[in-house]
């Protein structure tokens, strides 16, 4: 595993266009239709987690989570961010978001 170019972090970016850089992270905000169903993707985002051992942190506002990615490892944003970026999006479609 490496930490990405800049150039490898715009192309990873640009198949998760509701992703951003922000520092040495990728973040995202989800919007769901209130706290259960907030809380129910955190829950199964953290499930996730625990099983590819790669831990986001989350910032939870009632009907909105935020997902920060970054791998320490490798002290940046590497291929392991995207993957669970793109996980995190596909378990967000399950939800009716706003």
């Amino acid at each position: 595993m490496h930490r990405f170019s800049d150039a490898e972090v715009d192309a990873a970016l640009s198949k998760l266009p509701e992703w951003s850089r922000v520092g040495e992270c990728i973040q995202r905000t989800y919007a769901f239709e209130d706290f259960v169903q907030s809380m129910t993707f955190v829950n199964g985002i953290a499930q996730h987690a625990e099983a590819v051992q790669h831990h986001p942190d989350f910032l939870v506002r009632w009907s909105k989570v935020t997902l920060s990615l970054s791998t320490h490892d490798v002290g940046g944003i590497s291929e392991k961010d995207a993957l669970f970026a793109a996980h995190a999006d596909a378990a967000a479609a399950a939800f009716s978001t706003r």
